[in-house]
């Protein structure tokens, strides 16, 4: 029997587990003038793959607080390979404006030379220190939503409601734990028992969901938080590339009544739409993870329709 390849060698465990590298650059832009990352308008910028989950959340956050003016957008090319995420001109994608980086490992390189772990996206790239303030995107969320945007009304959301904090905060854990990260602990296992085990934990996750879901229109009811977008960013690439690229196939979204009219209720809300791109999220898994699938053939399917009718304005 082959060994299995890991699709990053130094996030495996010896019993085959995919066990995902901290966030390295956790520094925080305040409002306070004397920090080293003050809050000025346009000195922030946002590297992002429209393909990845944990950036995809960044922009719709950003899209929610009505940053666009304030902290500027480069979407990377969506196939990665051994060189790391490129700034190249394509559909969706652009070379980079700012720094002239051709590869996000630059922007690494530059803020920490004895970096030695995996470029991610996103970055939240300071323009005037020329350095990388986060590359985290809990934090970055959290600072869209408190510092970069802290005026709530007239459609501004406040993402991180005090009066839920506790409750928010571990089911935001939960979800990451089994569902945002599930999904690659299936996906990346190399030992049976190592991916059995992610997959009965992401879909006892799943179906507490649906029930929850059952009785209120979002997690929290009648309004999305951070948590729901979370969890969005993987539902809408589930029946994509998680359900058959990451083996992760007991059950799609479509099969869950609730989650499925959920999933299509957050795809409407405005500003989101224009985040999602299949097209990108299905080259980057089809094509950049070589060791899972060797042959680089990215499926025509599934067709997804989420701009049709949820109907759960009823549970508002």
């Amino acid at each position: 029997m082959n060994t299995p390849t890991a699709q990053f060698a130094d996030e495996q465990t010896e019993n085959g587990e995919f066990s995902r590298q901290e966030d390295a650059f956790r520094d925080f832009v305040s409002a306070d003038s004397a920090s080293p990352h003050p809050l000025v308008p346009g000195r922030y910028h946002l590297y992002v793959s429209l393909a990845c989950p944990w950036a995809h959340r960044t922009l719709i956050v950003r899209a929610l607080k009505k940053l666009r003016d304030t902290v500027g957008v480069t979407v990377v090319d969506p196939v990665r390979d051994e060189r790391g995420w490129a700034f190249r001109d394509g559909p969706g994608h652009s070379s980079d404006p700012v720094e002239g980086f051709r590869f996000l490992s630059e922007a690494y390189e530059a803020s920490r030379p004895d970096f030695r772990g995996r470029w991610t996206v996103p970055v939240l790239w300071d323009k005037i220190a020329r350095r990388i303030v986060n590359n985290s995107e809990d934090d970055i969320c959290a600072m869209f939503n408190s510092v970069f945007a802290p005026r709530l009304g007239d459609g501004m959301p406040d993402l991180f409601p005090e009066a839920i904090a506790t409750e928010q905060a571990e089911l935001s854990a939960r979800i990451y734990e089994n569902v945002n990260n599930g999904v690659y602990r299936a996906g990346f296992a190399t030992s049976q028992k190592a991916h059995e085990h992610a997959v009965r934990a992401l879909f006892a996750t799943i179906d507490d969901l649906e029930e929850r879901l059952s009785g209120r229109r979002f997690l929290f009811g009648a309004c999305p938080v951070e948590t729901d977008w979370r969890l969005f960013c993987t539902l809408v690439r589930f029946d994509a590339v998680y359900h058959g690229h990451f083996k992760c196939n007991l059950r799609r979204i479509v099969d869950y009544p609730n989650l499925n009219g959920y999933l299509r209720d957050l795809y409407q809300q405005p500003g989101v739409a224009e985040t999602v791109n299949l097209d990108h999220i299905k080259r980057h898994y089809y094509v950049t993870h070589t060791e899972i699938n060797p042959t680089g053939i990215v499926p025509l399917g599934p067709i997804l329709d989420f701009s049709a009718a949820h109907g759960r304005e009823r549970l508002t």
